[in-house]
């Protein structure tokens, strides 16, 4: 348990790092329109972090639009993040993937999700039949074994209780298989998250876990080099 003056610094610390600009983008859709045309690549359905919103993918986005992606390919799922992982948001995310498979028509979908949004995402897989309807699901500095820091506001905020080391959902995704069924599953971390405590909270046994050198935890989102691990992931 963290002392107060601790917590007082876990506090000020989560709170600048959620509050820091994020990369610079355009505004980003929340949603997409159905494919004009088959194709065999898969929607990309993104799922933001903590304190954030759609707008937070704007590079990756037009990364993948640069790669031929089209925008009836992209999904932004936009949630407010104050809530429960198990009990509220990973059901919500289900409906939100089937609603893109029926506008797309595809069977299945790809998911990036960054910080917060990787918990949220890997209970839709792991406990909400999310395993048949995702093909790639990818964590951008998401703190899947838990952080210390969201200790600054667990006294008032589910999604922070649920972040901290040893939650129920933090045990519960943990235990057994952390990367079960057909899905394939990649990490991307930085050993200088300011965030994300310890930082090899992020990787995962059965997921391809890439180091992406000393980047803060939100700059992992505008990052030439991550953003590029991820368009190769994909494309497996």
């Amino acid at each position: 348990m963290l002392t107060a003056r601790q917590r007082l610094l876990a506090l000020l610390t989560l709170c600048l790092a959620l509050l820091a600009p994020f990369p610079s983008h355009a505004a980003d859709r929340v949603t997409g329109r159905a494919a004009d045309q088959a194709s065999s690549r898969n929607p990309v359905v993104f799922v933001h972090g903590y304190n954030a919103d759609p707008g937070v993918w704007g590079s990756l986005r037009e990364d993948l639009r640069t790669a031929g992606y089209a925008d009836s390919e992209l999904f932004s799922w936009g949630y407010d993040t104050h809530q429960s992982v198990n009990e509220v948001l990973a059901g919500r995310l289900g409906a939100y993937v089937e609603d893109v498979r029926r506008q797309t028509g595809a069977a299945q979908v790809d998911v990036v999700s960054h910080s917060f949004g990787s918990l949220v995402s890997r209970w839709y897989v792991k406990f909400g039949g999310g395993a048949a309807a995702v093909e790639h699901w990818v964590s951008l500095a998401g703190p899947n074994r838990g952080t210390s820091t969201a200790w600054a506001c667990a006294l008032w905020d589910q999604a922070c209780r649920d972040m901290t080391p040893g939650s129920y959902v933090v045990k519960n995704l943990n235990g057994g298989d952390e990367t079960p069924g057909a899905v394939k599953y990649a990490t991307f971390w930085s050993n200088c998250d300011e965030v994300v405590n310890p930082d090899d909270s992020v990787p995962l046994t059965g997921a391809a876990n890439t180091p992406v050198g000393c980047l803060k935890h939100n700059d992992l989102l505008g990052d030439d080099a991550t953003s590029a691990g991820v368009r190769a992931f994909l494309a497996t």
